[in-house]
Protein backbone atom coordinates (compact mmCIF):
# COMPACT_ATOMS: atom_id res chain seq x y z
CA UNK A 1 0.00 0.00 0.00
CA UNK A 2 2.46 2.56 0.73
CA UNK A 3 5.57 3.39 -1.44
CA UNK A 4 9.03 3.66 -0.90
CA UNK A 5 8.74 7.42 -1.54
CA UNK A 6 5.82 7.49 1.10
CA UNK A 7 8.06 5.57 3.31
CA UNK A 8 11.18 7.62 3.06
CA UNK A 9 8.83 10.92 3.79
CA UNK A 10 7.24 9.55 6.49
CA UNK A 11 11.22 8.72 8.13
CA UNK A 12 12.32 12.21 7.33
CA UNK A 13 9.13 13.79 8.67
CA UNK A 14 9.91 11.71 12.04
CA UNK A 15 13.69 12.75 11.78
CA UNK A 16 12.15 16.42 11.71
CA UNK A 17 9.85 16.13 13.98
CA UNK A 18 12.67 14.53 16.75
CA UNK A 19 14.93 17.43 16.10
CA UNK A 20 15.12 20.67 17.03
CA UNK A 21 12.03 22.46 16.49
CA UNK A 22 12.02 24.94 14.10
CA UNK A 23 16.12 23.72 12.62
CA UNK A 24 16.21 23.82 8.89
CA UNK A 25 18.28 20.69 8.13
CA UNK A 26 19.67 19.84 4.52
CA UNK A 27 18.29 16.71 3.16
CA UNK A 28 21.44 15.25 2.61
CA UNK A 29 22.34 15.66 6.11
CA UNK A 30 18.58 13.61 6.98
CA UNK A 31 19.40 11.06 4.57
CA UNK A 32 22.64 10.41 5.91
CA UNK A 33 21.56 9.98 9.37
CA UNK A 34 18.58 7.92 8.28
CA UNK A 35 20.35 5.94 5.45
CA UNK A 36 18.67 6.53 2.91
CA UNK A 37 20.14 7.91 -0.47
CA UNK A 38 20.39 11.76 -0.73
CA UNK A 39 19.42 12.11 -4.38
CA UNK A 40 16.06 9.76 -3.62
CA UNK A 41 15.31 11.88 0.21
CA UNK A 42 15.93 15.00 -2.13
CA UNK A 43 13.80 14.59 -4.56
CA UNK A 44 10.91 12.87 -1.58
CA UNK A 45 11.67 16.83 0.09
CA UNK A 46 10.59 18.52 -3.30
CA UNK A 47 7.65 16.81 -3.30
CA UNK A 48 6.74 17.48 1.01
CA UNK A 49 7.67 21.52 0.05
CA UNK A 50 5.25 21.47 -2.86
CA UNK A 51 2.63 19.53 -0.71
CA UNK A 52 3.13 21.87 1.87
CA UNK A 53 4.41 19.89 4.85
CA UNK A 54 8.13 20.90 4.66
CA UNK A 55 9.44 24.37 4.11
CA UNK A 56 12.62 25.16 1.75
CA UNK A 57 15.52 27.11 2.78
CA UNK A 58 18.07 28.07 0.24
CA UNK A 59 21.95 29.52 0.69
CA UNK A 60 24.83 27.87 2.34
CA UNK A 61 22.77 27.09 5.46
CA UNK A 62 19.45 25.83 2.99
CA UNK A 63 17.85 23.05 3.94
CA UNK A 64 14.02 21.89 4.81
CA UNK A 65 12.12 22.22 8.02
CA UNK A 66 8.61 21.37 9.08
CA UNK A 67 5.58 23.85 7.83
CA UNK A 68 3.61 22.56 10.65
CA UNK A 69 3.46 21.51 14.04
CA UNK A 70 3.95 17.54 13.92
CA UNK A 71 0.36 17.28 15.46
CA UNK A 72 -1.05 19.10 12.17
CA UNK A 73 1.02 16.68 9.69
CA UNK A 74 -1.36 13.39 9.05
CA UNK A 75 -0.13 10.17 7.38
CA UNK A 76 -2.76 10.92 4.76
CA UNK A 77 -0.92 14.36 4.11
CA UNK A 78 2.11 12.35 3.80
CA UNK A 79 0.52 9.58 1.44
CA UNK A 80 -1.45 11.71 -1.07
CA UNK A 81 1.72 14.29 -1.16
CA UNK A 82 3.74 11.23 -2.50
CA UNK A 83 1.16 8.81 -3.61
CA UNK A 84 -1.81 10.92 -5.43
CA UNK A 85 -5.42 11.52 -3.84
CA UNK A 86 -6.47 8.21 -2.31
CA UNK A 87 -9.44 7.32 -4.40
CA UNK A 88 -12.04 4.64 -3.70
CA UNK A 89 -12.36 1.85 -6.82
CA UNK A 90 -16.04 1.82 -7.15
CA UNK A 91 -18.01 0.03 -10.17
CA UNK A 92 -19.32 3.07 -11.88
CA UNK A 93 -18.97 6.78 -11.02
CA UNK A 94 -22.23 7.75 -11.65
CA UNK A 95 -23.68 5.08 -9.33
CA UNK A 96 -25.49 6.32 -6.47
CA UNK A 97 -24.89 4.74 -2.82
CA UNK A 98 -28.16 3.93 -1.99
CA UNK A 99 -28.95 1.91 -5.61
CA UNK A 100 -24.93 0.96 -5.75
CA UNK A 101 -24.00 -2.91 -6.36
CA UNK A 102 -22.61 -4.70 -3.30
CA UNK A 103 -18.84 -4.12 -4.61
CA UNK A 104 -19.38 -0.91 -4.94
CA UNK A 105 -20.32 -0.37 -1.35
CA UNK A 106 -17.71 -2.59 -0.32
CA UNK A 107 -15.30 0.23 -2.15
CA UNK A 108 -17.02 2.79 -0.29
CA UNK A 109 -17.04 1.44 3.05
CA UNK A 110 -13.01 0.52 2.47
CA UNK A 111 -12.30 3.68 1.23
CA UNK A 112 -13.74 5.52 4.06
CA UNK A 113 -11.60 3.04 6.53
CA UNK A 114 -8.50 4.09 4.67
CA UNK A 115 -8.81 7.71 4.67
CA UNK A 116 -10.18 7.84 8.21
CA UNK A 117 -7.24 5.46 9.65
CA UNK A 118 -4.75 7.57 7.87
CA UNK A 119 -6.43 11.19 8.72
CA UNK A 120 -6.26 10.27 12.52
CA UNK A 121 -2.91 9.36 13.04
CA UNK A 122 0.18 12.30 12.64
CA UNK A 123 3.80 12.57 12.98
CA UNK A 124 2.65 13.34 16.56
CA UNK A 125 1.65 9.67 17.28
CA UNK A 126 4.51 8.52 15.53
CA UNK A 127 7.24 10.62 17.51
CA UNK A 128 5.41 9.55 20.97
CA UNK A 129 6.07 5.54 20.29
CA UNK A 130 8.63 5.55 17.26
CA UNK A 131 9.78 1.52 17.46
CA UNK A 132 7.74 -1.74 18.60
CA UNK A 133 7.82 -2.24 22.14
CA UNK A 134 8.74 -5.32 23.52
CA UNK A 135 6.58 -7.59 26.07
CA UNK A 136 8.22 -10.25 28.00
CA UNK A 137 10.77 -12.63 26.30
CA UNK A 138 9.33 -12.33 23.02
CA UNK A 139 11.56 -10.21 19.77
CA UNK A 140 10.36 -6.78 18.80
CA UNK A 141 8.83 -7.12 15.45
CA UNK A 142 11.01 -5.28 12.83
CA UNK A 143 9.87 -1.39 12.62
CA UNK A 144 9.88 -0.18 8.90
CA UNK A 145 10.50 3.16 10.10
CA UNK A 146 13.96 2.54 11.62
CA UNK A 147 17.26 1.86 9.81
CA UNK A 148 20.00 -0.40 10.08
CA UNK A 149 21.93 1.95 12.03
CA UNK A 150 19.86 2.54 14.52
CA UNK A 151 18.21 5.72 14.35
CA UNK A 152 14.50 6.51 15.68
Amino acid sequence: MLTKTSLSAIRMLLHLARGERGAVVPPKRIAEDIGESPTYLAKTARVLVKAGILRAAKGIKGGVQLNRPPAGVTLLAIIEACQGTIVGDYCLPDCRPGTACAYHQAAVELHGAIVGVLSRWNLSHLVERPAPVRKGRSKAIPCMLVNPGGER
